[in-house]
């Protein structure tokens, strides 16, 4: 699958070393391109830990150097790390090996671009926009065409090659240098809101899940004396379960806070960019409230500084978000599903928080990259300025209900006669065709987003109201329309 999130395959079958290689090899060429003189291009690797992942990281470091980049392979590194990494050295580019929360067998190539005219240190890598993404997917498809052939795959001779460096390891219980710049950065920005690890902040004992990839190590070094217990802490790289961050998939987090009586459970997915929250009572509050209770964290603690300040976030994510951004002045802007759509937004809008709702985080202060170690460091910083747990927390954003359906598609124009059946069904509300169609029902508190995926072969529907029931009424109300056409 070719997506604006790069490529994605099962292993061995439609994803394989030669794959990423030339899929590596075509970026590569690429950044080579836009690069100032003939100097190589600088790409920072890494890969989310998973069983495999190494065979791809050398095919695709191998393909990057083989177009010309000088390659820093920082190994098993969360996402957002490779981020941190990537601005730290002024690199053009990253790319991660990693099929983010999908299945054990599944794994793909994940690239990241940096302005190149920001200085090293400046914080501007990110997702690719779509008409990166989309470049990228083309010359890709050219080079598969012209397989074999090396003009189609954009290499260079063997006085060209670029070199590959790998990043100094960790060791005896110590984060490597890739994660130990993340969490320095993290540690920053956290000072910088006055989150102080005192004697309030130690006092607060987690649980954390980790699905034994990437963000073991950095979740384990941020938590420090907070953490009580530490499921999926492995580096074999088998997940231990399903590993998407949903309530269906985190039953033995669950348990494990209620019987260690631990204030809160933070589970990661493999690439580590999402977080979801258990509260002190072993109960799943729902990804949507990472979002929700972070921004908070920043907006209450910089007061009066957030007034009129951005917070961009897409369009499905929940409407919880304005409630936290109407109580401290700040605006609410919508984008197109999509992390390279948010960070387009927040750029542009010079945002001082975003993200999206199934547990993504950006926090521009310290990565354009949706970040779990920053989403634990802020909910961990909010509990201790408020002296709440997080159950108090979160009964203090008021409640709604989001449902959500995933439908099977056998190719990708099925979603797009379902958008517009839905814009027919709704023809009398409030409609927004940015990115499918979102139908603002206003006089019930509701939201509705259908459009197809971009990672996967499906459909989504979301709705949003103050109860399940309301929410399910929407959703049954839009397959309804969508059946009729």
């Amino acid at each position: 699958m070719l997506s604006v999130s790069g490529c994605r395959g099962i292993f061995g079958q439609s994803m394989t070393p030669e794959v990423a290689a030339r899929f590596a090899a075509v970026l590569g060429a690429d950044l080579r391109a836009a690069a100032p003189g003939s100097r190589r291009p600088l790409v920072v690797l890494g890969r989310d830990g998973r069983l495999a992942g190494d065979i791809l990281a050398r095919a695709a470091a191998s393909g990057l150097a083989a177009s010309g980049c000088d390659v820093l392979d920082v190994g098993v590194a969360m996402t957002p790390t490779v981020g941190v990494v990537v601005d730290h050295h002024g690199a053009a580019g990253g790319l991660v090996i990693t099929a983010s929360h999908n299945p054990q067998e599944w794994n793909g190539l994940k690239p990241m671009v940096r302005d190149a005219a920001a200085a090293p240190g400046v914080v501007s890598a990110s997702a690719p926009s779509k008409a990166f993404a989309d470049r990228i997917i083309a010359l890709y498809v050219e080079a598969e065409r012209r397989a074999g052939s090396r003009a189609g795959a954009g290499l260079v001779g063997p006085g060209d090659v670029g070199t590959i460096e790998n990043a100094s390891p960790g060791g005896l219980g110590l984060p490597d240098q890739a994660a130990t710049a993340h969490l320095a950065v993290v540690r920053e920005a956290l000072l910088e809101i006055g989150a102080h690890d005192d004697r309030r902040s130690m006092g607060i004992s987690c649980v954390l899940d980790s699905v034994n990839a990437s963000g073991r190590v950095g979740g384990k070094e941020l938590l420090g004396r907070r953490l009580i217990h530490h499921l999926g802490a492995s580096d074999n790289g088998i997940f231990p379960h399903v590993p998407e961050p949903t309530r269906e998939n985190l039953g033995g987090l669950c348990r494990f806070v209620r019987e260690k009586k631990a204030d809160v459970g933070f589970a990661q997915d493999p690439d580590a960019d999402r977080l979801a929250i258990v509260d002190e009572r072993g109960e799943y509050i729902g990804e949507e409230y990472t979002l929700a209770l972070c921004a908070e964290a920043v907006l209450g603690a910089l007061g009066e500084r957030v007034r009129g300040a951005a917070v961009c976030v897409n369009l499905s994510t929940s409407r919880m978000i304005e409630d936290v951004c109407s109580r401290h002045g700040a605006r609410v802007v919508r984008t197109a599903v999509g992390e390279a759509n948010v960070v387009e937004a927040m750029k542009q809008h010079g945002a001082i928080f975003g993200g999206e709702g199934n547990g993504g985080i950006i926090w521009p202060r310290v990565t354009f990259i949706r970040d779990s170690l920053g989403a634990m460091g802020l909910t961990l910083a909010l509990m201790a300025r408020t002296g709440r747990s997080i159950s108090q927390l979160v009964a203090d954003i008021p409640a709604y209900a989001i449902v959500k359906r995933k439908v099977e598609l056998t190719d990708k124009s099925q979603a797009a006669r379902a958008v517009e059946a839905v814009k027919r069904g709704f023809a009398a509300e409030k409609i927004d065709s940015q990115d499918g169609v979102r139908v603002d029902l206003e006089s019930e508190r509701a939201w509705l987003h259908v459009r197809g995926s971009n990672t996967e072969p499906i459909m989504r529907l979301i709705a949003e109201a103050p109860s399940v029931a309301a929410a399910e009424r929407v959703l049954e109300r839009a397959e309804r329309a969508i059946a009729a056409g």
